[in-house]
């Protein structure tokens, strides 16, 4: 009987990480290669699994046996890429974070929360000139680029057609996602430091290109103010509608992000750490992300609510990120 009963929790557990939209019966037969029928009685309990399929059930949807089970153990089950694997590129990366925003966005209750060290990167996929930039600082950090490294910048690179394509996919589903950011008026400084990196070091970047750049990036800030002054969030160019999303965002002095992302999927969260200066790794692990929740809604404690609300400090929060463009502008003369 309490066989049964684990084996009925497992598979539940994994229903409850996929996508309310994905046929569990058809997912499970097609993996074990059985019927539907089959697949069902394993679902039920009414047929034991086998320790092969128990694996591969567990290798496909990246189930911590120890964990599940409520073993004592110190370790933590995180997925993702190294930053070591030649046949995965930038435009693989793109994709990658295009099917993980799409399966968030499958979920009827969703939200993201981001503790932020720089502006989330999808806000600068809104501006094709910031996102030609940004791609292109993010691709030289890829093996298969790295061949290319003396090539200067050019707003229109080969290849960019596809990546500004996925870029814009991803914008569109995050601005289908409730979202909360917490984040610090550094928080504008590491793009500038890039701009002025690749303009003072070997000149990658032209004068008039990282005058533009600065330019674009004042406006993505003046976009972001009018997100937090309504409390949702929308496309530049564009005004919120019926349709728009709740956008909150918290200026946190004290503490710099390190970009963790938690996501709530339902009733499950995931998390998602950055590591090799763009790349993630994520975890559904229910202990790791209890506590990571936790400490989030710690630090939005001790943080300044600055959308729809609080004008005054919101308008004192984003001056100060004009100011920081302005003077990374005036060490360009």
């Amino acid at each position: 009987m309490e066989s049964s009963n684990t084996q009925l929790r497992f598979f539940q557990h994994i229903k409850s990480a996929l996508p309310p939209n994905v046929s569990f019966v058809d997912e499970i037969a097609e993996l074990l290669d059985i019927s539907n029928d089959s697949a069902y009685r394993r679902i039920r309990a009414d047929k034991p699994i086998s320790f092969e399929e128990l694996q591969k059930l567990c290798v496909r949807y990246k189930v911590s046996l120890d964990q599940f089970l409520n073993l004592q153990s110190d370790a933590f089950i995180f997925t993702g890429k190294l930053d070591n694997d030649v046949n995965f590129g930038f435009t693989n990366w793109l994709e990658e974070v295009y099917k993980q925003y799409a399966v968030i966005d499958h979920f009827e209750k969703k939200h993201i929360y981001f503790l932020c060290k720089d502006f989330t990167f999808i806000l600068h996929c809104q501006i094709p000139e910031l996102a030609a930039f940004k791609y292109f600082v993010w691709m030289r950090s890829f093996l298969d680029f790295r061949a290319d490294k003396g090539e200067k910048f050019s707003f229109n690179y080969p290849g960019f057609e596809v990546h500004n394509k996925i870029g814009l996919g991803i914008v569109d589903i995050y601005n289908r996602i409730p979202t909360t950011e917490i984040l610090n008026a550094e928080g504008v400084n590491t793009t500038l430091m890039q701009i002025l990196y690749y303009y003072e070091a070997g000149g990658l970047v032209s004068y008039d290109q990282a005058l533009l750049l600065c330019d674009k990036l004042e406006e993505l800030v003046n976009h972001l103010e009018s997100q937090a002054e309504l409390g949702v969030k929308f496309k530049i160019g564009e005004k919120s509608n019926t349709s728009s999303v709740p956008y909150q965002l918290f200026n946190n002095e004290l503490i710099m992000g390190d970009n963790t992302l938690l996501a709530e999927l339902g009733d499950m969260k995931v998390t998602f750490l950055n590591h090799s200066f763009m790349h993630f790794i994520g975890t559904r692990d229910e202990a790791f992300n209890k506590a990571m929740y936790n400490n989030l809604n710690n630090i939005m404690q001790k943080s300044t609510l600055i959308s729809a609300s609080n004008e005054r400090e919101r308008v004192r929060f984003f001056n100060r990120l004009r100011a920081e463009i302005h003077r990374a502008k005036a060490k360009l003369i």
